[in-house]
């Protein structure tokens, strides 16, 4: 009698098919091994613990709903990657354009008294693809020691002591380099952002 193995047991690939036959606890698994990287990448964006875990738990949300979408080009924990960077970057951009909100703006105790419209519109997925391209450009851009560190931590997920093996430096000198190379990334990415809401207003 064969049983079923464990989820734990079982490769990306094979659970992200599950996943894409709408199989939940496949989709958990996936989150389970994404979490951490995800919640490293929403805070080293949004700098609030509480801001990065309710962005990757909306990523995460996002992720179910567009699972069928993924072709499997890259890995999985890739994929997951930028939806977390394209939502925690909107999630700042949300916020900016708050701060510029006036006192009476249909609020009242703090509660949006407009009804929320859970479906992604047009010009949302439109700027999640544009979010998405710019990410990719401005990691092509950054210095090769920036974009090595960046690549073996963030994409590969190796640990600390992983990448300063593989690059020859020393632990604190990876970190240094890793922190470093997560700054310029999001001030290009703010740029990004920044330049979208002059081009809107």
């Amino acid at each position: 009698m064969n049983l079923p193995r464990p989820l734990t047991e079982i490769d990306e690939a094979d659970l992200v098919r599950l996943a894409q036959a709408r199989d939940q606890e496949a989709f958990q698994e996936l989150m389970l091994r994404t979490t951490s990287a995800s919640m490293r990448l929403a805070l080293s964006v949004v700098k609030n613990r509480e801001d990065a875990e309710d962005q990757v738990q909306t990523s995460f949300m996002n992720a179910w709903k567009r699972i069928s979408s993924f072709h499997m080009e890259a890995k999985f924990s890739t994929w997951m990657r930028t939806i977390v960077m394209n939502q925690s970057l909107m999630h700042l951009r949300s916020k900016r354009r708050a701060s510029l909100q006036p006192l009476d703006d249909g609020r009242e105790d703090g509660i949006v008294l407009d009804p929320i419209d859970v479906q992604p519109s047009q010009e949302t997925t439109l700027g999640q693809q544009q979010l998405t391209v710019q990410l990719r450009e401005e990691l092509r851009r950054l210095p090769p020691i920036f974009w090595e560190v960046l690549d073996l931590r963030d994409l590969q997920e190796l640990s600390t002591e992983e990448v300063a093996a593989r690059l020859g430096i020393s632990e604190p000198a990876a970190k240094s380099r890793l922190s470093r190379a997560r700054q310029m990334l999001r001030q290009r990415m703010e740029r990004h952002a920044g330049l979208r809401s002059a081009n809107a207003v």
